[in-house]
């Protein structure tokens, strides 16, 4: 069955895996997802993943991170951009989440890259998703 929004669930399957403390969570496999999965663990959100080819589409397998006394690393993980209604920011414009405690995935012509990268690289893109 195709997905409409495969972002949106990837961020569904990991918000709901978070919620009821699973050590790992499975999600569909692309090419942006892969790059929102580099971009959580280069931040410290998440501890790891690993690309796994099933046979099909294949899966990416995402390890989550937890604190010392369990308390949730990812505490929010919202979807900005939606099929119906996408949002474009440049550089100079991507918003400061928390100011700077939380980040903005943004999918560039140089590929998805935080926020950070952003300002860094001055260029700008669609703004996918918000974690904090």
């Amino acid at each position: 069955m195709a997905l409409s929004d495969p972002i949106a669930d990837m961020l569904t399957r990991v918000r709901n895996a978070a919620n009821v403390r699973k050590a790992r969570v499975r999600v569909r496999r692309n090419g942006v997802c892969l790059g929102i999965a580099r971009v959580l663990k280069e931040e410290g959100f998440i501890n790891d993943f690993l690309s796994v080819d099933d046979g099909k589409q294949g899966e990416i397998v995402i390890d989550l991170k937890y604190g010392d006394r369990g308390e949730m690393v990812l505490q929010h993980l919202q979807r900005a951009s939606k099929p119906g209604c996408r949002v474009y920011k440049g550089f100079s414009e991507l918003p400061r989440v928390l100011d700077g405690l939380g980040i903005s995935v943004v999918s560039t012509s140089q590929g998805v890259m935080s926020d950070r990268q952003c300002r860094a690289k001055k260029v700008g893109g669609e703004v996918l998703c918000t974690v904090w």
